[in-house]
């Protein structure tokens, strides 16, 4: 009797180690490091913003004909006509300015898929402009890229 009490004692242990282990495990993300890999493809971007590099700003873009840019003028739909907005609307060096990211928030909403909120500042000659905007990451074969971006300017960072 005491054999076999003693046994079900050092099984009941073992279960409760093997429980907790697995626990812990479920509690390690595999995609913990999502928020950084994501900041590191912002702060690319705003580097090459800053050296007025469009093509280079774009890498952090999804190479699509799916991605998407909304703004005040509209949807825009694939890499291409994006980048073709960018170089409309951000002609040279001086147009563009230096750019500041800030109040970056990201949600992880799974290994592969992220939601970025922030600002955007653009100090220039020409006059200050600044907004919010709110990205869609994927992890992509390539990386973490943006595959939808809502991009708007407000009065309060101009």
């Amino acid at each position: 009797m005491k054999i076999r009490s003693l046994w079900l004692g050092w099984v009941g242990i073992a279960v409760l180690l093997c429980v907790a282990g697995f626990a812990s495990l479920g509690a390690r993300r595999p995609y913990d490091a999502t928020p950084q890999a994501i900041l590191g493809v912002l702060e690319e971007q705003q580097k090459a913003w800053n050296r007025g590099d469009v093509a280079e700003f774009m890498n952090g873009y999804w190479n699509s004909p799916e991605l998407t840019f909304a703004g005040a003028s509209g949807i825009t739909r694939g890499w291409e006509p994006v980048m073709a907005r960018y170089r409309k609307n951000y002609a040279d060096p001086q147009a563009m300015g230096q750019l500041d990211f800030s109040a970056i928030e990201i949600r992880v909403l799974g290994k592969d898929a992220a939601l970025v909120l922030g600002r955007w500042h653009l100090k220039r000659a020409a006059g200050d402009v600044g907004g919010v905007f709110t990205l869609v990451f994927q992890r992509l074969p390539e990386g973490w890229k943006i595959v939808h971006d809502h991009t708007s300017a407000d009065a309060k960072n101009q």
